[in-house]
């Protein structure tokens, strides 16, 4: 995962703070009526559905 720095906006604080208490999970993290996922949790989705 990217290195954490000061000008991390709010939700990206949040999302590292839940893949740090679940790091062996993909996390999907919920954006408005969307779930998105980031960095490696992103890559082994796609690999696994082929997108």
């Amino acid at each position: 995962m990217a290195k954490d720095t000061a000008a991390d906006s709010p939700m990206l604080r949040q999302y590292r703070e839940a893949k740090a208490a679940h790091p062996d999970c993909l996390l999907f993290f919920r954006m408005g009526d969307f779930y998105e996922m980031f960095f490696e949790d992103a890559k082994v989705a796609a690999a696994a559905l082929d997108i």
